[in-house]
């Protein structure tokens, strides 16, 4: 279920029903074929069903008769018959049909692809951007910002238990299962923000392990990743820079890295531009002070099963840490 809230870039969408990608416009294209071919199928069904009690005989001498009827017989066979050729040669249709999409979904992929890695943690995404030499160029948390019209190659990993990455506008769904890479080929048609879901039950935090994808016009998203290569920017007010000290001396930078400072851990998502994000906890929190103070103090409160302690900064700390993590744009 969708979280109650908006982006900045505007209302995301997450359906089947309004493709906004080469890819699942083919797998919306296959999906209608099936409902059509099924519906004629049930349709007939029924019809023959109806047809059969229409004619049923009223009387047992009648059905004794019947049933030595050899001209029935025939009819019924000859019935049966076509009942097998028909369903056989749209079983056949569906099956070449749905073997020529997945072709198709497997073959889009240009020179000119980005590239990235997704990890699946419980219960959160991280992205690790990849550049033309296929290394690590910088790394965002539960969200995705795409160039609209070119094709993405994402490279799909686990780091615990399966799950499966589904976000239904642009792709269908593909598992990532621990110790295995899947690749997932998808291209963003339209500027939009869409939401992805994790689609395999993977832990009591399952349903809130969202991930935003979000297609900007190729000069957006280049001035985006160009802001995304800098390390952080150094705090300017006292306060923030207090914040930046509380951050590194209460045991934040043991789980989460903030390029630009002391702060190199890795259990917990990149935060080095956190501000410039669209949610907290994985789709779960609009990206606001409040809720990002919440967060901090107690995030097993608000997400039970998550790694991340409760705190116990004093209030000043902690406003003086929301003043800085303000600062990483």
């Amino acid at each position: 279920m969708a979280p109650p809230f908006t982006t900045s870039a505007g209302a995301f969408l997450q359906s089947v029903l309004h493709p906004q990608g080469i890819q699942a416009e083919r797998i919306w294209n296959l999906w209608n074929l099936t409902l059509v071919l099924c519906g004629a199928v049930f349709f007939l069904i029924v019809t023959v069903f109806l047809y059969v009690l229409w004619r049923a005989p009223r009387s047992t001498a009648t059905t004794k008769a019947d049933v030595h009827n050899q001209h029935s017989k025939r009819v019924h066979h000859i019935a049966i018959a076509w009942a097998l050729g028909l369903s056989a040669a749209g079983l056949g249709s569906l099956f070449a049909v749905d073997m020529l999409t997945a072709r198709q979904l497997s073959q889009l992929l240009p020179d000119d692809a980005l590239r990235i890695d997704l990890t699946g943690h419980q219960w959160w995404w991280q992205a690790t951007y990849l550049n033309s030499a296929g290394a690590p160029d910088f790394i965002v948390a539960n969200e995705l910002q795409l160039p609209v019209g070119r094709t993405v190659l994402i490279n799909l990993r686990s780091d615990d238990v399966i799950h499966s990455l589904w976000i239904p506008a642009l792709h269908g769904k593909l598992d990532l299962i621990p110790g295995r890479t899947a690749t997932l080929r998808l291209r963003a048609d339209a500027p939009g923000s869409y939401r992805g879901q994790c689609a395999e039950f993977c832990g009591e935090q399952h349903a809130l392990m969202a991930l935003l994808a979000i297609a900007k016009p190729a000069e957006q998203y280049e001035a985006w990743a160009v802001s995304q290569r800098r390390p952080a920017a150094p705090p300017q007010t006292e306060s923030a820079k207090h914040g930046l000290r509380v951050f590194l001396s209460n045991g934040c930078a043991s789980c989460h890295t903030i390029r630009g400072t002391a702060a190199a851990g890795t259990l917990g998502p990149d935060l080095t531009h956190l501000a410039a994000r669209e949610t907290l906890a994985a789709g779960m929190l609009p990206n606001q002070r409040g809720h990002l103070a919440g967060w901090i103090a107690n995030a097993r409160a608000i997400k039970p099963g998550v790694a991340m302690p409760p705190s116990t900064l004093t209030p000043n700390d902690l406003h003086s840490l929301l003043d800085f993590m303000e600062t990483l744009r």
